[in-house]
């Protein structure tokens, strides 16, 4: 096992984001779309906090994503994404170590980072890349 592989190695590129004024809505429809749980949160250009579909199924509890909309679509509606995201959230650079991301992720409650270089989002990694990249070395 190499042990300074960065996290550039493992993260996702290409990671879609919503912006803290898109409705909760467009949200649950990203989550669906494109099965991720994940979704920075910008403000600008800045990563201002990290929404998750747990999250949002604590809103809901959890009936929205078995297409049981209802009452939870008037929840959705009242609430912002800045009401509801985990706000200042740790990031990480792409060549931070994998080791490091790991450590990081064993001492936490989120499950996610943004991957972040001179301000600018590169990607996202989560405990599900890094639990990938133990098991390849194996």
């Amino acid at each position: 096992m190499k042990k300074r592989e960065p996290v550039s190695r493992i993260m996702t590129k290409n990671v879609i984001s919503v912006s803290e004024n898109d409705k909760l809505e467009e949200v649950v429809s990203i989550f669906r779309k494109k099965n991720i749980r994940h979704l920075p949160v910008k403000k600008g250009g800045k990563i201002t906090g990290m929404i998750s579909r747990n999250d949002v199924n604590r809103l809901t509890f959890g009936a929205l994503f078995d297409n049981q909309e209802g009452i939870d679509a008037a929840i959705l509606d009242m609430l912002t994404i800045p009401q509801i995201m985990t706000a200042g959230v740790h990031s990480v650079s792409s060549d931070t170590s994998i080791k490091e991301v790991a450590e990081i992720f064993s001492g936490a409650e989120y499950h996610s980072l943004p991957v972040v270089d001179n301000e600018e989002l590169e990607g996202i990694v989560t405990t599900t890349d890094v639990i990938k990249y133990l098991l390849d070395q194996y």
